[in-house]
């Protein structure tokens, strides 16, 4: 973007970022969401519990600025602040309900983070950016390159690299970082984490557009139900295949893997146990911005099925508006032949070229049936005086769902997930596929499950064969992993 006088001229006058710096009340903006909204990682607040922060908010002030301060309800202020011409908050209702729900909008979140970068930083790392910028121009570089032998030749060096580095360690010449170093990849990883974060608001946001265009399209059209469709699927799949949305996918795939998970949480507790990084003071949701991550996607992803439904529910009310005019029609053809009954118009009503029609349907055809020819075996039945045990016809297989609802649930006491195969590994399966079966129905219905479809899992348990061997059996499907 070009930063010439008109443009500097719009954005100063329309853009809600630069609207919340200019206002009066930009203090009051800025500080209370970046603590209500940004520093939790809240995403949705109810107008209750929002507007009871504001006034406790507005209550302090007043008892140091004076009583003239902010005369306004909070609930008065939050309603002015999600105004169209303001554009600091998104105020929605959400399906089922009528209490009305606020969420940041990216512009004041992009408006906070400008303003946390004024204060002086006491530590300003250099070095750990450097490296990052190298290592990106070497990703791009090496990820373009088509000619095998520089690839391998690159490789070779890297492999000799790797080899030298063994050697060093092997004879005792370990190269640690020091507490400059360390202080400084610190905090890029604390500032790249946030501004991740704040991103995700932006693909939330571009979704949500994309939704409300198509709320909009449906309203408003007049055509068939293909064209409409066609239209909708194709803007989607531009955005999914998208750069933006490309990028989306993979991130979300990569943070889905819970052995990345497991990676991310022993990395950031072995990080933060540094005495250097313990000097910083981080901030303690440091630990698990991962699941800060992985929550702020999920809004993303409901946003998207948000749409998918819109579209089953438009699809819906086509269909009942169609069947409804066929009834108003078939209602409109009885009433004017009621009303003929009585009193038949003179004359001839309607002139067939013959007295009647030959309708011959192709469905009415009878199809070719060969004809049956039973064979009668001459076979002598005899009284059998074999001793069964009928208490076979009673064996049946009872899956205790709520022992397996408690099992689930005792794992995730003290973990944020856990997958099909830990839960069936911790307490294996008494009735094999039957049980299986329950775990999946249970992650479907009681429970948030999600299904890694890149990462089979095999499950196993042990099962009495005819001859009274026990065996073991598989099952392999995609990674149930059922969350908290």
């Amino acid at each position: 973007m070009t930063l010439d006088f008109v443009t500097l001229q719009t954005l100063r006058a329309h853009h809600p970022a630069w609207r919340l710096l200019r206002s009066d009340h930009a203090p009051l903006v800025a500080s209370f969401l970046q603590r209500v909204f940004v520093a939790p990682n809240v995403r949705v607040m109810a107008a209750a519990d929002l507007a009871e922060a504001l006034e406790d908010e507005l209550y302090a002030l007043r008892l140091h600025l004076g009583e003239s301060a902010f005369p306004k309800p909070a609930l008065e202020y939050l309603n002015d602040w999600a105004a169209p011409d303001k554009g600091w908050l998104r105020k929605f209702y959400r399906a089922g309900t009528d209490e009305a729900q606020f969420d940041l909008t990216p512009a004041t979140e992009k408006a906070v983070a400008w303003l946390v970068q004024l204060s002086e930083r006491q530590f300003v790392g250099t070095e750990s950016r450097l490296l990052t910028l190298f290592d990106l121009l070497k990703q791009m570089s090496e990820g373009s390159e088509a000619d095998p032998e520089k690839r391998v030749a690159e490789l070779r060096k890297k492999r000799e690299e790797i080899d030298a580095e063994i050697a060093r360690v092997l004879s005792g010449d370990v190269r640690l970082l020091d507490d400059t170093a360390v202080k400084d990849r610190f905090q890029q990883f604390t500032q790249g984490a946030r501004e991740l974060l704040a991103d995700f608001r932006e693909v939330e946001h571009n979704f949500r557009q994309l939704d409300r265009r198509v709320r909009e399209r449906i309203a408003l059209w007049e055509g068939s139900k293909g064209a409409l469709l066609e239209d909708i699927m194709g803007e989607r799949d531009a955005i999914a295949d998208s750069d933006q949305g490309r990028s989306f996918r993979a991130f979300w795939d990569f943070l889905l893997s819970s052995r990345r998970q497991e990676e991310l949480t022993g990395l950031l507790d072995r990080v933060l146990s540094l005495p250097a990084v313990a000097e910083l003071n981080p901030d303690a949701r440091t630990r698990r911005v991962h699941y800060d991550w992985m929550e702020a996607g999920e809004h993303t992803q409901r946003t998207v099925a948000a749409l998918s439904q819109q579209l089953r529910r438009f699809l819906d009310d086509q269909a009942w508006l169609e069947n409804r005019r066929i009834m108003d029609i078939l209602r409109g053809i009885e009433s004017r032949a009621l009303a003929l009954r009585d009193g038949p118009p003179a004359g001839p009503v309607m002139e067939m070229a013959e007295p009647r029609a030959e309708i011959d349907l192709p469905m009415e055809r009878p199809l070719f049936t060969p004809v049956i020819k039973p064979v009668i075996a001459d076979l002598a039945l005899r009284a059998g005086d074999e001793d069964i045990d009928p208490s076979a016809l009673f064996d049946q297989v009872f899956v205790d769902k709520a022992r397996l609802t408690r099992h689930i649930r005792h794992a995730l006491q003290d973990r944020s997930q856990v997958t099909l195969g830990e839960l069936v590994g911790e307490q294996p399966l008494l009735h094999g596929l039957a049980e299986l079966v329950a775990y999946l129905q249970l992650g479907s219905e009681t429970f948030s499950a999600v299904v890694d479809e890149n990462t089979p899992e095999p499950i196993r348990w042990g099962a009495v064969a005819a001859d009274g061997r026990t065996i073991t059996r598989c099952a392999r499907l995609p990674r149930v992993i059922f969350m908290r």
